[in-house]
């Protein structure tokens, strides 16, 4: 199959799930979720559930993307005095680095979102950036052998090679997702190379962990980075000359 038509056939499970977290009313704020990471109802209680866990609890650097149904995670990693790594949104800032001694406690709130992340935190050159001990991860849909896929900008996957890159994560590093039950695939879902890896799923009501995984990416596939990409992305440009030195 080619990558056009596992694309294609991405999108419309995307769409299908959107659809159905619409139609069930188990979306939550921002609506409506197409296009999105999906915000969903007992988005805190999967983070609870997840909480409980020991990777979670011997963390020190977690990684957690920045959208909404997240954000009681970055919220609990600044309160138990974790080193927060987030991207910005479409990387075009890189990495925000938020550590919580720098904080005021009464704004670990507000730091956990997007506008706070950016008041709080302060971009981290790429060299700076600490070694990651787990990342969290929003989806759409994520199956059981931890193919994941996300809102389709491939974002979470970039993020991942780059950190694979600077030898800040290793295909050991564990990659949870936090979703609702209904973003589960029974069936085997389509993936491409550079897609990450799931290691662990977190809903409301249970925790799975995956099973008969492929690899994990072991980098970016710098044949599938485009000049616009490049431009909108400085810090691909960055280690992309890294790399040539």
């Amino acid at each position: 199959m080619c990558n056009r038509d596992i694309k294609s056939i991405k999108q419309s499970l995307r769409e299908k799930i959107w659809s159905l977290m619409e139609e069930r009313d188990i979306a939550l704020f921002p609506r409506p979720v197409h296009g999105r990471i999906p915000n969903f109802k007992g988005a805190d209680r999967a983070a609870m559930r997840l909480f409980l866990l020991d990777i979670w609890r011997s963390a020190k650097v977690v990684k957690v993307n920045p959208d909404s149904p997240q954000k009681h995670v970055r919220f609990r990693a600044l309160l138990e005095g974790k080193i927060l790594l987030m991207p910005t949104p479409k990387l075009r800032k890189g990495f925000l680095l938020l550590d919580p001694k720098r904080i005021p406690r009464g704004d670990y709130n507000y730091a956990s979102t997007i506008k706070g992340a950016f008041k709080y935190g302060r971009t981290v050159p790429l060299n700076n950036i600490p070694r990651v001990d787990l990342i969290v991860t929003g989806s759409v849909l994520v199956d059981l052998y931890g193919n994941r896929i996300g809102k389709g900008g491939g974002y979470g996957d970039l993020e991942y090679g780059i950190l694979v890159e600077l030898g800040k994560v290793t295909l050991k590093t564990p990659v949870i997702t936090t979703v609702h039950d209904v973003q589960i695939s029974e069936e085997p879902l389509p993936y491409e190379e550079h897609d990450i890896v799931v290691d662990l799923i977190v809903t409301p009501t249970r925790t799975l962990k995956t099973i008969k995984k492929r690899e994990k990416p072991k980098g970016i596939l710098w044949d599938r980075v485009t000049d616009d990409m490049l431009e909108k992305i400085p810090i691909l440009g960055v280690l992309k000359r890294k790399d040539k030195k």
